[in-house]
């Protein structure tokens, strides 16, 4: 692995006008070069200070006068990244904090690259990968659930929980190895039963965390919901009331959706992904009937389905089609315009998805009105219980949101079980050392401790610059 021993700096809040900035420092020289720069009202030197205390002076290039600034230092092991780190909090305009950060560069450090903060930190031990990608994360939470769980990890649950079942396998990988080096000391007879114990046990704690890995991606990316309807039915209607805004366009005159209209919205600290579709209907139109097979896609590959009726009219061929279309899917049926006299209710539309699907359902039915807002909060509540009601906790549970965390997870799996079948086969014992390894290598990848450059630079790319 490559070794840094430069000190970079960076800028680490936005670049825009604003009460404060930040300038970031860290590395060797990092004490050196604020010696060189900073001016303190008693003429101190920084590096006479003691760690973790910060002091009010000027940021200075020669003679030239760049800030008033607030420094703080931070000597190593005790910092973010492991080094030695200095923070700059100057004032917050884009030109004056470029100044700052020009200064350091001009006196000895060079410009971080995206996340390289955070990847010092991961290379000097001060985080393990799992927490380091959990930074990411964090920065990047758009909800509560979102948040607690990046949280969680970067405190360590996923690492802890990993390395717990890599002793484990590690302990009967040592094992199987030492016997066969050294079978006369040490006996391997009925050993298979107590393997196979230990197998099941972390089977099914593999199988917990990849169980949790669906609430984990909705968590981070949020539930990717689509409202679909007949034309005029309310859902452009429905969407702008969600959003707080007049964002789709909303007439009398049918089929005014042609495309998907897509927004992010929060509700009740759950992120939607939410798409405003063309009314499905059958049509001649050849610009409509693309907006309707888009629709019928869009519902065919989402999380959720908000299926808006006009209440105030019968059901027809074209909400029989969307009735099918909903079959084991998560979906929510809103009974829309129920302010008026409601002509559709929720009886006859279970009757009409029994008769068409020859199955009953407990898919939630509510009666709204988008225009008297009656029914809206409860939709928000019907879609926390859908979603998260009794599954998540934030305690002891862990939620898998890493698409690599979960590869990894599925192939120490799927190594775990040849370990079983081996046995089962009666297969030797050496076979099992070769699948345990691979699991241990897989479950290695989660934290960082069994991967290559490549990859820890590509996932540090991702992160912002100045984390």
């Amino acid at each position: 692995m490559k070794e840094y021993n430069d000190t970079i700096a960076a800028i680490s809040t936005a670049v825009s006008p604003s009460g404060i900035g930040i300038v970031r420092m860290s590395g060797s020289k990092a004490i050196e070069i604020i010696d060189k720069i900073y001016k303190g009202k008693k003429e101190k030197r920084i590096s006479r200070q003691k760690s973790h205390t910060i002091h009010y002076g000027y940021i200075i290039d020669g003679d030239n006068m760049i800030d008033e600034v607030l420094v703080m230092l931070m000597r190593e092991p005790h910092t973010y990244t492991g080094e030695d780190t200095v923070e700059i909090n100057c004032h917050g305009g884009v030109y004056v904090v470029k100044r700052v950060l020009e200064t350091l560069i001009k006196y000895g450090a060079r410009p971080a690259e995206p996340g390289e903060f955070t990847k010092r930190a991961f290379l000097n031990g001060r985080l393990d990968l799992s927490q380091a990608e959990a930074v990411g994360d964090l920065i990047a939470s758009q909800n509560e659930y979102a948040l607690k769980n990046s949280i969680g990890q970067l405190k360590g649950n996923i690492k802890n929980k990993i390395n717990d079942i890599r002793n484990e396998i590690i302990y009967h990988t040592a094992f199987i190895e030492s016997a066969l080096d050294d079978p006369e000391h040490i006996c391997i007879d009925g050993y298979n039963e107590k393997l196979k114990e230990s197998l099941f046990i972390l089977l099914k704690e593999i199988e917990k965390l990849l169980t949790g890995c669906d609430s984990g991606r909705i968590m981070k990316e949020g539930i990717n919901t689509v409202i679909v309807g007949k034309p005029n039915a309310g859902k452009s209607s429905l969407l702008n009331k969600l959003l707080g805004e007049e964002r789709a366009i909303v007439t009398d005159i049918a089929g005014t959706t042609r495309d998907v209209l897509e927004e992010h919205i929060s509700l009740q600290g759950i992120s939607l992904n939410i798409m405003d579709t063309a009314g499905i209907r059958i049509t001649d139109d050849i610009v409509e009937k693309i907006g309707v097979d888009k629709a019928k896609n869009q519902a065919e590959a989402s999380d959720l389905i908000l299926y808006v009726i006009d209440s105030s009219v019968s059901l027809d061929e074209n909400d029989r089609e969307i009735l099918k279309m909903i079959q084991g899917k998560q979906a929510i049926i809103l009974l829309n315009k129920s302010d008026l006299d409601m002509i559709v209710d929720k009886d006859k539309v279970m009757k009409q998805y029994y008769e068409l699907n020859n199955e009953k359902n407990n898919i939630p039915v509510i009666e709204i009105s988008v225009r008297e807002n009656i029914g809206i909060s409860q939709l928000e509540d019907t879609l926390k219980y859908m979603f998260y009601a009794g599954k998540l906790t934030f305690n002891d549970e862990i939620y898998i949101s890493n698409i690599r965390h979960k590869a990894a997870l599925e192939n120490a799996y799927e190594s775990l079980k040849k370990v079983n079948e081996s046995i089962d086969l009666g297969m030797p014992e050496d076979f099992y050392s070769i699948d345990l390894m691979d699991a241990y290598e897989s479950l290695g990848s989660i934290t960082g401790e069994t991967i290559g450059e490549d990859l820890i630079n590509e996932i540090f790319s991702k992160f912002c610059m100045g984390k």
